[in-house]
């Protein structure tokens, strides 16, 4: 009788082999998922239409974002802000822990000039460094 040999098994019946194909689709189900689900969490606090204009790609820093809307509410990053004495304090708090001080303003091109210069303002006495106007692509 001729014993059958294969890489799982050795003399002693033994499994010698691990079988990482299971490993592999988890792995790979798991990146798909985390690709899906990153850009639904990075959404602002309210919907901005920005202005269009034309515009080059920036390079990805550690950014600190306020949005300002159509109807004059702020926020900073994914969480609105109610006054801007509260702005003003949650961004001297955010840009404290920044290595770049970047801001990045988003404004509704419906939002009044006041306000954002406003935010510009309060933005250079929190301690920003450098100021970047959002806005949309021309096509």
């Amino acid at each position: 009788m001729v014993k059958r040999t294969s890489e799982f098994d050795d003399e002693d019946g033994l499994l010698t082999g691990i079988n990482v194909t299971p490993l592999v689709d988890v792995c790979l189900v798991l990146v798909i998922i985390f690709m899906v689900t990153a850009p639904l969490l990075s959404n602002p606090a309210f919907k901005v239409d920005l202005p269009k204009a034309q515009t080059r790609e920036g390079e990805e820093k550690d950014k600190t974002t306020i949005s300002l809307s159509a109807d004059g509410r702020y926020a900073i990053d994914e969480s609105e802000v109610k006054t801007l004495a509260d702005l003003s304090q949650r961004l001297k708090e955010k840009l404290a822990g920044s290595a770049s001080r970047l801001v990045v303003l988003r404004a509704d091109e419906k939002a009044l000039n006041g306000d954002l210069t406003e935010l510009m303002e309060r933005a250079k006495e929190a301690g920003a460094l450098s100021l970047t106007i959002a806005t949309e692509r021309k096509r």
